[in-house]
């Protein structure tokens, strides 16, 4: 046996799943167990949040001072709109004491597309 040629190949393996596990992670797409968690955890937050988001406009929808109220988001930058709603208090979901920023947010965004 040569044992050069042994140790030359067990290197040259151990280097290209190095090489491998790299490529994989970084370019590959390759995600761990608990990333993958993570993501399907904020992904399902996200829907959740654009669903109540038409209970938040079905609230703002109710609102007697709606007309006036609408006036004074549109002049509020984007980044503030869903700040505006919370504190109109329509991102308030029935059972809950304080707004949800997401569901603030998602209800802006569907303000905005009606707009």
């Amino acid at each position: 046996m040569d044992w050069e040629k042994i140790k030359l190949g067990s290197w040259s393996a151990v280097g290209g799943a190095i090489v491998a596990v790299y490529v994989g992670f970084n370019f590959g797409g390759w995600v761990t167990g608990s990333g993958a968690a993570g993501m399907a955890k904020e992904i399902a937050s996200d829907a959740v949040a654009e669903r109540l988001g038409t209970i938040c406009m079905a609230q703002l929808n109710r609102d007697a001072d709606k007309g006036q109220k609408l006036i004074e988001m549109k002049e509020k930058d984007t980044w503030d709109k869903g700040r505006y709603i919370e504190k109109q208090s329509w991102a308030i979901m029935p059972g809950e004491d304080k707004p949800d920023s997401k569901v603030a947010d998602a209800c802006a965004k569907q303000l905005a597309a009606k707009t």
